[in-house]
Formats: structure tokens, sequence, C-alpha cells
């Protein structure tokens, strides 16, 4: 009978499960720790092969890495729970990622510079400005006044019709600003007429209830 982290490892890799062989490098799991909590929350399995294969860890050294990495490459601080469990006489070591409430964790890219991330899928990416000013006006919706001009007009309609548009193609067929396009967008999903969906490739607007 599977035991519990075979048949988490059966679910395959996907935006709240990552697996990893071993921690060689604690900026790039804190990207991994900051995205899991600005998203949904996750789990990260040590010591499993990304194609499912149960390797296991042989040292107290990846339990120190993740340490390391929510410790001073998160900001602010990412909590965790680390779990070992033992399969088949190899050690995994589960991290447990709860979603944060505080949703602006940050990490090091490649340049060092820090960011902020997301889990999309089973990848890491980083949040856009929309997503940024989107969290950032959540909590004062009731202040939000909605105007219905030819270019919100036009994006009820177009959405309507359509199953999605980018800010991209929003500027462009309305010719308006880039600031009144965001506004615009971002007015509208906080208010739930449209939402924000992000995929590994691009970000666009679709209609909430559509």
């Amino acid at each position: 009978m599977p035991t519990y982290i075979q048949k988490l490892i059966e679910q395959g890799e996907h935006q709240m499960l990552d697996f990893k062989f071993k921690i060689s490098d604690s900026k790039k799991r804190a990207r991994t720790l900051v995205a899991f909590a600005n998203t949904d929350g996750g789990r990260i399995l040590i010591g499993v092969k990304d194609n499912g294969s149960i390797f296991g860890i042989k040292s107290e050294e990846e339990k120190y890495m993740i340490q390391t990495a929510a410790d001073l490459y998160c900001q602010p601080q990412v909590n965790f729970q680390a779990k070992e469990w033992n399969v088949n006489g190899k050690k995994i070591l589960e991290i447990l990622v709860p979603k944060s409430k505080y949703h602006k964790h940050r990490a090091p890219d490649h340049c060092n510079k820090y960011k902020v991330y997301i889990r999309v899928k089973d990848q890491n990416i980083v949040a856009n400005s929309i997503l940024l000013k989107i969290w950032k006006y959540q909590n004062n919706k009731q202040n939000i006044k909605l105007t219905f001009t030819e270019p919100e007009i036009f994006l009820l309609k177009y959405l309507n019709e359509n199953d999605k548009i980018t800010l991209a193609e929003f500027i462009d067929k309305t010719k308006i600003s880039k600031k009144e396009a965001e506004k615009i967008l971002i007015n509208f999903t906080l208010t739930n007429i449209t939402k924000l969906e992000i995929t590994e490739k691009m970000v666009f607007f679709s209609l909430l209830n559509a």
C-alpha cells in the first residue's frame, strides 16, 4: 500500500508541490519558499528527483540550507514546518509552507535583486506590476469609484465577445495610456468584474462570471 509520501509523489509536481533531489543553493530555494507563501502554500519534498524517483537525503545539510533560505534570503522571513519521513529505508524531508497573509515576500533573482515570486503550475515566476497593485489596494476596495466611459464600455463588450484580453491589447484597441488602462483593469478586478489570470507565458484578464 502506498505511503503518504508515495501518494504525494504520484501527483507529480504542480502548483502546490515541488520535488528537489537536494538543496545546493539557498537563494534559489528561497524563490520557491516565497512563491508558495505568496500563492496558496505548498510543500517541497527533498530527496526526490523531478521524475519522482526517491533518492533520499544523507545529511542534515538540507535542513540547514532551507533554514538559511528562509532566514537570510526571504524578505520578510517565510515560516515553514519540516518533517522527516522514511520511505523504504530512505529519508525524505518534507517542507510545509503555509499561505501567507502578508503576500509580498521577496527573494533574490539571478542578479541578486529582490523580487516578489508567485507559483504558477510547477514554476516560480516574478509577480507582475498589476498583481502587486491589486494586492496593494485590495484592502481599500470600498474606496473605488467605477466610471463607465468609452474604454470601460469597450472592455465589457470585448470580454463578452472574447475569452480574454491582455494589457497590451487593451491599450492598443482603446489608444489610452498604460496608466489609465492599468487603473481600469485593476478597478474591475478589485470589484469582481474581471479576474486576473497568469500563465507561464502571459498575463490576461477575463470576465469573472463568464
